[in-house]
């Protein structure tokens, strides 16, 4: 399933371009998707931003961008306390080689800083896979914004952005 591209025009003055938050905003509402947009203080690190958020790192969804061999993009939604999985992921993608861009690059696929980064009113609608973990559960991810996060229903989100949900995660190495 393809969504529709999201504009933020480059030749509009940065005053008069949507904010990030307005462009989730605006992406939920035209695909009926609940979505509750929270100010918070910035967080410095994963833990911190769930402590802040009352919630544990695994009910954070990190949002990467995931760059293809073929020059294309793709989201994947993991939990904040694991990390991609690159075999399953590539292995469900179909291809063997997949990466981490630069954070410009990101940016420019996206239109979203490293940090506020979510498909939802993303400049491109690049695929989306779901670690299959947040089926069921209300998660935060980011909102376009850096100070911000999105709450909202996992499943209702993967429906509405057609994600493929997948075991696509790993526990973290241990330190």
């Amino acid at each position: 399933m393809v969504l529709p591209t999201v504009t933020d025009k480059t030749d509009t003055p940065a005053a008069d371009r949507p904010s990030g938050t307005d462009r989730v905003r605006e992406h939920a509402r035209r695909l009926g998707l609940d979505v509750e947009v929270v100010e918070r203080p910035e967080a410095g690190s994963l833990q911190e931003a769930a402590r802040l958020l009352d919630l544990e790192p695994g009910d954070i969804a990190k949002s990467l961008v995931v760059k293809r061999h073929d020059g294309d993009f793709l989201f994947a939604l993991i939990p904040g306390d694991r990390q991609i999985s690159w075999p399953k992921l590539r292995t469900l993608v179909g291809v063997n080689k997949l990466s981490m861009p630069h954070q410009d690059v990101a940016l420019a696929a996206t239109g979203y800083e490293r940090g506020t980064i979510t498909p939802l009113g993303s400049s491109t609608a690049w695929p989306v896979y779901l670690d299959e973990s947040f089926a069921g559960r209300r998660i935060a991810m980011g909102a376009g914004a850096h100070g911000h996060s999105a709450y909202v229903d996992a499943d209702a989100l993967a429906a509405a952005l057609g994600a493929t949900v997948a075991d696509i995660s790993e526990p973290l190495p241990d330190r």
